[in-house]
């Protein structure tokens, strides 16, 4: 299960309207399972942002220091679907890391639609859902 608190869930929901109609990204940062803060980063793809995003690393490692400094660590990822469901594609899971929950947000026409959370697994090979609260 992941908890999302207020500030960080409207934080995220915000960056996914205002990217649309490419795809953001982010990172979460809390403890216990409770996300206290949502760092919106830049899509590095240089591709087409419309179905993929890409994180720099450098990005990565600040926020890490910057969440460690805090007293928080990163516990997940988020990013968004324009105009699809909110799923965790074979994409997304080759991509992951099993350690980290993935919050999806599902952006239709330019407004959040719904969300999901996925846990991949160790091999990759999977990603089942988890229990998501926001809000």
């Amino acid at each position: 299960m992941i908890r999302i608190e207020k500030p960080a869930w409207d934080t995220m929901v915000s960056h996914a309207e205002k990217t649309f109609p490419k795809e953001c990204c982010g990172v979460m940062l809390g403890s216990d399972g409770v996300v206290k803060e949502a760092v919106p980063l830049p899509n590095a793809y240089t591709g087409p942002q419309e179905d993929f995003f890409v994180m720099d690393p450098h990005d990565l490692n600040r926020v890490d220091a910057q969440a460690r400094h805090g007293g928080m660590e990163v516990l997940g990822i988020f990013h968004s679907h324009p105009d699809c469901d909110a799923y965790f594609s074979r994409r997304d899971l080759e991509n992951s890391c099993p350690w980290f929950s993935y919050v999806v947000l599902s952006i239709k026409s330019g407004r959040f639609d719904h969300a999901n959370s996925y846990r991949p697994d160790f091999d990759q090979k999977e990603a089942p859902k988890e229990e998501l609260i926001y809000g």
